[in-house]
């Protein structure tokens, strides 16, 4: 069994994130820049003296897929690395992978990833 690891985090994790992944033993990750909001609803600016809101707050999302018994050793590695303890640290969605085939060789389950 496999499982999908998605990640939403603060840009500016993502190089010791990905350290902390390559580390613990996992070399294949997707990042994408997403926007959004959480329970803060957003957050307020100041710019030349004038405040306005921005709903959507910039974030990136981290998609690994990993066998499902080194889901643990991959969420606690993008915990420690992301987690500043302040609000907008982001989430970790975990989401079971019936397959994966790599295209090249026509390899699938475990052997794909």
């Amino acid at each position: 069994m496999m499982v999908k690891i998605e990640a939403i985090v603060r840009h500016h994790r993502l190089d010791e994130i990905k350290n902390a992944l390559v580390t613990a033993g996992f070399h294949g990750l997707t990042v994408t820049e997403v926007r959004g909001f959480g329970r803060q609803k957003g957050q307020k600016e100041t710019y030349r003296g004038a405040e306005y809101k921005i709903d959507f707050i910039p974030k990136l999302k981290i998609e690994l897929v990993v066998p499902s018994e080194s889901a643990d050793k991959a969420i606690s590695s993008i915990v420690k690395t992301a987690q500043t303890g302040q609000i907008g640290d982001g989430k970790i969605f975990v989401s079971e992978i019936k397959e994966a085939i790599r295209i090249r060789t026509g390899e699938t389950g475990g052997t794909a990833l």
